[in-house]
């Protein structure tokens, strides 16, 4: 098994949209609830205290990459790595990137109330906003012999281009949460 130590750093913004169910406040506005509330959509690790990209936000962020590219694998005909990373790539920890909670801003959006791009009833809400040029490495274990390491590089570096983390991605029409791979730090177990 190999186990892939990545730097990554931001080249665009990256946001946050944690679901979060705190109470509204008896006889509290919508406004105020929001104004209130806007910071516990930031995911946060709980060992550290640190503003975190959850785990699993890595991972799929892989696995989309792998179905956007579709490369096929060598001498298996048609078959691409989809599978391969979907069932054979693990993370196990998030990406800590070094920030307080208490120093993220927010951005006031005026967005469709039930989430769906599109939707006709407006709301504003505020989402956690991170600059550019945030940074941090994340382990990530590769089960999958299948998954080589030159083919597990293009994917996260590609991943970083056209796939991104967070809110209002590229792979959701956005711009926010793309990366770039500063080096990756291969060792076996």
């Amino acid at each position: 098994m190999d186990v892939a130590k990545c730097f990554l750093r931001g080249i665009s913004p990256y946001s946050q949209s944690k679901a979060h169910f705190t109470e509204k406040l008896p006889k509290e506005k919508a406004d105020d609830y929001e104004e209130r509330t806007w910071m516990e959509r930031i995911h946060v690790d709980e060992e550290s205290g640190f503003v975190c990209i959850p785990p699993m936000a890595i991972k799929n962020c892989l696995s989309e990459c792998a179905k956007y590219l579709s490369m096929q694998v060598a001498g298996k005909g048609k078959n691409t790595y989809t599978k391969h990373f979907e069932a054979g790539v693990l993370v196990d920890r998030p990406l800590c990137l070094g920030i307080k909670k208490e120093d993220i801003k927010g951005e006031w959006l005026f967005v469709p109330s039930k989430g769906d791009r599109g939707g006709g009833t407006r709301v504003r809400k505020c989402f956690p906003l991170i600059e550019p040029n945030w940074s941090g490495s994340v382990q990530v274990f590769i089960l999958d012999g299948t998954v080589t390491q030159d083919v597990f590089t293009t994917h996260l570096e590609e991943a970083g281009n056209f796939i991104g983390l967070g809110r209002f991605r590229p792979r959701n029409n956005g711009f926010y949460g793309r990366f770039s791979v500063e080096k990756i730090e291969w060792s076996s177990q």
